[in-house]
């Protein structure tokens, strides 16, 4: 039994101890932040490119997720591209979802109203309801 107590001391003394692995490995701090800032316009005219260029739903739909996973409410233009490509990959659905998208963005009702309001001229053109006048319950 001794001699197996030894053994085991003996190999965990050859085994270097955490704590030093620890110290010989290298540290790699990269910077939190190492791109530039985007301004609200740059923000803006790339998702209006990329909606203009969109191809099928799951680009649309990818896109949606991105723009709205941001910190801020998305121009009328990008709004206004974005349901464009909703109709141009035929998912009506999907445009009706951008408005609700716009709503549970906005800090309150009157901005809200007026996303709506500009985007008037748009909707009916493209022939979109409103979550609100489709379910009036």
């Amino acid at each position: 039994m001794h001699a197996r107590v030894a053994t085991n001391v003996f190999r965990a003394a050859a085994r270097p101890s955490i704590v030093a692995r620890a110290r010989v490995a290298p540290l790699l701090v990269r910077p939190a932040s190492s791109h530039a800032q985007e301004t609200f316009e740059q923000f803006s005219d790339r998702y209006v490119k990329f909606f203009q260029n969109a191809e099928d739903l799951f680009e649309v739909q990818r896109g949606l997720n991105n723009c709205f996973s941001h910190d801020l409410v998305p121009s009328p233009e990008v709004i206004t591209a974005a349901v464009q490509a909703a109709r141009r990959v035929n998912c009506y659905a999907t445009a009706v979802r951008i408005f609700e998208g716009v709503k549970e963005k906005v800090e309150n009702e009157a901005q809200y109203k007026a996303y709506v309001e500009e985007l008037k001229p748009l909707r009916e053109e493209l022939g979109i309801s409103l979550k609100e006048e489709l379910y009036t319950s």
